[in-house]
Parts: C-alpha cells; structure tokens; sequence
C-alpha cells in the first residue's frame, strides 16, 4: 500500500511528535522516520499507558509501510484506552497494507466511525475495493473520502489510480497534477505522473518524471522498479540493473525485483539464472502475464515443452487473443509430440486473413504430421505469398439479433456495445456501428480505447478522415503501438503517406524497444532507398526476434545488395531461402546473389523453379 500522512483533528497531539520531518531533506526523510519511530517506542517503555505516542506510531510505522507493526501499535493504543471510534481506521489501513481487505472492512463495520475520521474509513474501504476489483464500490467510496478531505494529495494519487485502473485518462492526469499542486514533495504523485507519461508520450519522455519522484523520496521502491522496467525497455540495462540493485536494498523481497532480472537474464541468452530468478518469486507473480510469458519463453529455450505448455497455457486462458502465447504453446507442444495441442494453439491464427508466415508453417508442418497433406500444401502456399491480406477488425460470435437488442438497452456498457459494432461492420451497417462507438467515445473522451473503437469503425466504413481523427486523439493518450499504428494506417489510406510515415516515426521515437515501430521505419526507408537507416532498423528487429522471419531477412539482404555489399546480403537471402523454400521472389534474390558470387548452376536452378512455382 502507499505510504500516506494519515492526520486528524483529534490526533493533532501525536501529529506534533512528527513535526520534525517536515524540515528534512529527501535523502534524510526515510531515517527521520526511522529515528521518530525508536523514540516513540523509547517513550512508549517509560509509559506503558501512553495512547497519543502508540497512535503516532501506529502513523509512523504506516508511513514506512509496515503494516505490521502498524497494527500492533493500535491494538497497544486501544487496550491502553485509545477511542476505537477515532482508531478504527488506522487498524483497517494497517490490514489492508497487508493484503487482507476483508478483515479491513470488517474492522469498519465493526462500530462508529469518529466524524472526523470519517473521510480516512472512506479512503480505506476505497482502496481495499479497488485492490479486489470491485469499480464500482471503489468509486462511490473515494467520493465520500474526497468530500471530507479534498485537499489531501496522496488521496488524490489514489484517485488517479483509481480513474487509471478505469481506462479515464484524461481524469488520471487531471488528478495527479492536482496531487502535485497540493503537495509538490509528493513521491508517489510523481512515480505516476511517470508511468501516466509513459503511457501518453513514451518512454524516455517519463524518466525525468522517475528523477523527481526520487528526488522526492530516495527510498521509493515503486518507483525505482518502475524506472528499471521503463530503462530495461529503453535497452539501458545498466542503469536498469543500477536502479533494481537500489529497489533490492529498500525491499530485498520484492519478486518483482527477481523478475525484472530474469528480463535481464534472458536477454542476455542466460536462460539457466533467468529460472532460478523466476523460482525466487515463490509463486507471487504466478498470474502475471509477463511472468507466464517470460516463463513459457525460458523454459522452451532449456528444453522443458512441457513446462513451457503449462505456462504459455495458463497465458492463453487468461488471455485467448494474445498470439504470441498461442505460438509459443503451439511450439511447446510440437516440440512435446502434440501435434494436436499445437494445432488447437495454432486455429485462430491460421484463420485469419493476416496470419504470419511462421505460424502458417508451423501449422503446415503440424498438418503434414497429422495427414492432412493437403491442408498442409495451403497453408504453405499462404506462407510463401508473404502478403497477408487485411484481417476483420473484429471477431464475430453469438446471434446477431441479440447481440444487437443487448446493446440497444445499454448503449454505454461496453461489454454488450463492442459485439454490437462488431456485428455491425461484419454485416456492412457501418452507420449504426459508428453510431454506437460514438455514444461510447462521448461518454468516455478520456478512454483512449473509446477512440480507438470508433476510429476502427469508421475505418471498416471507409471513413478514413473521421478514423484519422479518432486514432490522433487516442494516440493524445496512449503512445503505445496500437494507436500509433492505426493512426499510420489511416492516414496512409487517406492518401497521407507522409503523415503515416511521421507516425511511425513519433512511435519509433517515444517507444524505441516497438518491433512493430522499426519494421514500419524500415520499410519506409526501403521505399526511400535510404539503405543505411533501413538496415538499421532491421538489425534492431533481428536482435529481439532472432533469425526467423524472413521478411526481415530478406529485407535485409536486399538493402545490403543495394549498398553493393553482395558478400553480407548472400547469407541473408540463404537463410531466408531455408526458412521459405517455396517463395518464388526469394528465389530470385538468392539466385541473384549466387549469380554474382559465380554459383551460375545453382543460381538457374533456383531461377527455374521459380518459374514452375509461378506458373
């Protein structure tokens, strides 16, 4: 939980015992509260009866986030005489810091709340229902803890938690900086004003943000792990390595320590110390989905299909449509003998009209294993087009009739609206689809995925400047791939090449680890046969990803036979040529390459069954 200053009108006394912190320096503020602490206990053993002293240490103890001894500290203050009514709450926040909401909120219905403590019991119950997930109670709580006190900034880092955790971006932001205003030493309203400009403008856009969370507060281990992951994205593992050695000496324990360095690890090729790192969380990041993914990766990569299946599984469940958990559990169950499960992992991607090359062969492959040579010859003949063709927005499932009458009577609920829109656009009523989006993107402006819906709409209505539109406002507040994706999309139908390519650009820029970002940024400097700046963006995407696409290779072959360096592009266009044996414009360019290399034998065969492929 965060650490807070708790204050009440009736603990003003032990709110002066505290004084002293207020003049100190950052660096020293951590020790302050250290020192505070043992000289509440010192005077908490020459009286035993003490009340004010036990409830400033309760105070203390919570702003170091020791919920514990937190909770000791108030069950001392009550059997010494405290108020319950007045402490109540300060119990029930030392339970929630310890993950056990039901016991916290048991605790505030467990009596009267004093009036002046009423807005603290709000705050906690809001944060215990926003941990359980539970919207709705979370925000009628915070409402009444806003009431009682609107100008407590570290309520309002939690409001923007709050309006984060329901997608309300613009009121994210409009909260924290109100946290700032009231508070400009406030830690955690700088640590999320970062990850909010992470989100919003990038990654490097964020670190400054990172500094002066920690200028505020040395000893803030959220931060320090969130600027680890923000500088391991930004491929500065160093400095990530530095500020994860900083978080370790504030919270050793923390499992997200352990996996952030099995990132590292695993990135380095030292799959064998990422396991051991990824055991040392001892199950706390279990449901996780980068832990699952990281998980299924490292255990492939050691030889353990079947470990990876059960964790590239548990991925899909919780998440059906993420494909990189399908293809990672359809090469862990080939790699195990089961080709069936490979072929279950492998359905929804196939299915589409832009399914990629490997998991078109892979299935391939699966298929022939199978005996279904002649699913097998399709699917590697779609592999070998190397043009994917535009994929449905949507997926489709369930009676259209119903579908449609759900939304009608509840147009704002986005559970029944985006099926609706789906149905809409996959039966050509694109009016009535962009007429749905656009009643949720007005009940919604801050939600970025609002606009992205309806941007998506208008797309499949071939209303490109209405999505163009939608896609920049996303894009306002959400710099990740997916807006800034679409929004290049959009504009380059709308007849903007240029326009597209600054998007790519802008996305390349504030997202520099996007794979997505730099084959875009490649492409375009294919077509402006700026050779040196494709390659440099295709040795990027071949770093992260590795030797297997052959796109990418057979990109990269081709802008290193343009600089006039046959010698680099010949062992490209071979591996490309030994992943996609059937491409017929691979063909040609390994043939190419063997010509000039002096292979002529190879080069004609290869030309001729290019030939007989076209036909």
């Amino acid at each position: 939980m965060t650490k807070r200053r708790l204050w009440s009108g009736a603990l003003l006394g032990a709110a002066l015992l505290l004084a002293g912190c207020g003049g100190s320096r950052p660096d020293d503020a951590r020790a302050a509260l250290e020192r505070q602490r043992a000289a509440l206990e010192d005077a908490i053993a020459d009286n035993p009866e003490a009340v004010v002293e036990r409830v400033a240490l309760a105070r203390v103890a919570t702003r170091l986030g020791d919920g514990v001894a937190a909770e000791a500290a108030v069950k001392e203050a009550l059997a010494a005489g405290g108020n319950a009514a007045v402490l109540r709450p300060l119990l029930a926040r030392a339970y929630a810091m310890q993950d056990d909401g039901r016991r916290a909120l048991a605790v505030l219905d467990a009596g009267p709340i004093a009036a002046d403590m009423a807005g603290e019991a709000a705050w906690v119950a809001a944060d215990v229902h926003l941990a359980d997930g539970d919207l709705g109670a979370a925000r009628a709580a915070l409402d009444r803890a806003v009431r009682e006190l609107p100008h407590e900034a570290a309520l309002w880092v939690d409001v923007a938690r709050f309006r984060e955790a329901s997608a309300d971006t613009l009121g994210a932001r409009d909260a924290v900086d109100y946290a700032i205003e009231l508070d400009p030493t406030n830690s955690a309203a700088f640590a999320l004003k970062a990850n909010l400009i992470r989100d919003q403008q990038g990654l490097t856009a964020a670190l400054d943000w990172y500094d002066k969370a920690l200028a505020a507060d040395p000893g803030n281990a959220e931060a320090l792990i969130d600027q680890a992951a923000t500088l391991g994205d930004l491929g500065r593992y160093r400095d990530m390595l530095t500020a994860l050695r900083r978080a370790a000496a504030i919270v050793p324990g923390e499992p997200r320590l352990y996996y952030l360095q099995a990132v590292l690890a695993a990135r380095a090729g030292r799959f064998a110390l990422a396991r051991s790192l990824l055991q040392r969380t001892r199950g706390q990041m279990d449901d996780e989905p980068g832990f699952l993914l990281l998980s299924a990766i490292v255990e492939l990569e050691l030889g353990g299909q079947a470990l990876s299946a059960s964790w590239s599984e548990r991925l899909v469940e919780a998440q059906p449509h993420n494909f990189t958990a399908r293809r990672l559990l359809a090469a862990a169950n080939w790699a195990d003998a089961d080709s069936e499960g490979a072929a279950e992992a492998l359905a929804p991607i196939v299915a589409r009209a832009d399914a990629d090359s490997w998991s078109l062969l892979l299935a391939a492959r699966v298929a022939a294993e199978r005996g279904r040579m002649q699913e097998s010859a399709a699917l590697q003949a779609r592999a070998a087009a190397l043009s994917p063709g535009e994929a449905a927005p949507f997926a489709l499932d369930g009676d259209d009739t119903l579908v449609a009458m759900a939304a009608d009577a509840a147009p704002l609920d986005p559970s029944k609206a985006i099926p609706a829109i789906s149905a809409d656009i996959a039966h050509d009523r694109f009016a009535r689809a962009i007429a749905r989006a656009t009643k949720l993107r007005d009940a919604n402006p801050g939600v970025a995925d609002a606009h992205l819906l309806f941007g998506d709409a208008a797309m499949a209505g071939g209303r490109y400047e209405l999505a163009v539109a939608a896609y920049r406002k996303a894009r306002d507040l959400d710099a990740g791939e997916a807006p800034a994706l679409r929004l290049a999309n959009a504009l380059f139908r709308a007849g903007d090449p240029a326009g597209s390519g600054a998007a790519v650009l802008a996305l390349r820029d504030s997202q520099p680890s996007s794979v997505a970002a730099d084959r875009l940024a490649a492409a375009l400097a294919m077509d402006m046969e700026r050779w040196d700046q494709a390659i440099a963006h295709l040795d990027r995407v071949r770093r992260r990803i590795g030797d297997r696409d052959v796109v990418v290779l057979r990109d990269l072959a081709r802008a290193w036979m343009a600089k006039g360096d046959p010698v680099r592009a010949l062992p490209l266009a071979a591996r490309a040529y030994r992943l996609q044996p059937l491409n017929g414009e691979i063909m040609l360019l390994y043939a190419e390459l063997l010509a000039g290399q002096g292979d002529a034998k190879n080069a004609e065969a290869l030309r001729d069954k290019a030939a007989q492929i076209g036909r």
